[in-house]
């Protein structure tokens, strides 16, 4: 119950990492703050200087809650709703993956690209395939403001989610959430197609760790048979959208980059460039189309 929580934000805060550590959470101390500070409305400057500061009933009671769902395996953002993302902070739903570090490389990986077409033609165009919260869109409206963008995914869950993180960053005017699968309700031509696809086989989700597993869709997950199905409809579909000198970025798994780099090549792409994550794995992809 709440009442077995301290009170005063020091010893709460202590409490709770010794709680999730006890469960065997991989970072009880990060997560533990991040789940006081966020139902307490408090910050982490006030723990270092008023350890002392009372926490009300309501907010423990909230705390407890939260501990209860880390302990039983959700994972920390999903349970305060949102997730930080290239600066920005978006919010989650039960349809959209968590925006991680690793995706952060696609964003610095077009991101070159997309400020020096800005500046060349005083726009940029932008298709996020699979858009999910939004997250690669919007990172890079938000660093390139001559830039739009259209969002594009399957579920109208993610697309709620995504227009709503637009208005929330001030970015909604030059955002759009279209409803299609892949290409299919997609008109117009693009600077920059730019996606996150599934990428894990089918087989291979219930191996995933249990965070990702059960918390994360897997409709956001699974790649098919292989893991590559979406770069051969990526692929196929991009040059009907691509302006001429374009780009197509994918995030990949970091074991797939030849067989990516096959399926762009047979269908006329050039790789661009290679982009590796902060674990030193391959990670991101850059195409444009084979010059006749």
């Amino acid at each position: 119950m709440a009442d077995r929580l301290p009170a005063a934000l020091g010893p709460l805060l202590r409490a709770a990492r010794e709680r999730l550590a006890a469960a065997g959470i991989d970072d009880p101390a990060l997560d533990s703050r991040l789940i006081v500070e966020h139902f307490s409305g408090t910050t982490r400057t006030q723990a270092i200087a008023e350890p002392g500061q009372k926490v009300g009933s309501a907010a423990l009671s909230a705390i407890e809650a939260a501990l209860r769902r880390r302990v039983a395996g959700e994972p920390a953002h999903r349970i305060l709703g949102y997730r930080e993302f290239y600066g920005l902070r978006l919010s989650l739903s039960p349809e959209t993956l968590e925006p991680r570090p690793d995706t952060e490389t696609l964003v610095d990986a077009i991101l070159p690209f997309a400020r020096t077409t800005a500046e060349r033609l005083g726009e940029c165009r932008i298709l996020d395939l699979g858009t999910g919260t939004g997250a690669i869109a919007l990172a890079l409206l938000n660093a390139v403001p001559a830039a739009s963008a259209t969002g594009v995914d399957i579920s109208p869950d993610a697309l709620a989610t995504a227009a709503g993180n637009a208005r929330d960053l001030g970015l909604g005017r030059r955002f759009k959430a279209l409803h299609s699968n892949w290409f299919e309700k997609v008109s117009g031509s693009y600077h920059v197609i730019a996606s996150n696809p599934p990428y894990i086989p089918s087989r291979e989700i219930g191996n995933l760790q249990d965070e990702v597993r059960d918390f994360d869709p897997h409709r956001a997950l699974d790649g098919g048979a292989d893991g590559l199905d979406p770069y051969r409809v990526i692929a196929a579909g991009a040059a009907g959208f691509l302006e001429t000198q374009g780009r197509v970025a994918v995030e990949i798994g970091h074991t797939q980059k030849n067989e990516v780099s096959g399926i762009f090549a047979a269908a006329g792409y050039v790789l661009t460039g290679t982009h590796r994550d902060l674990g030193g794995n391959d990670r991101v992809l850059v195409f444009e189309r084979r010059k006749p």
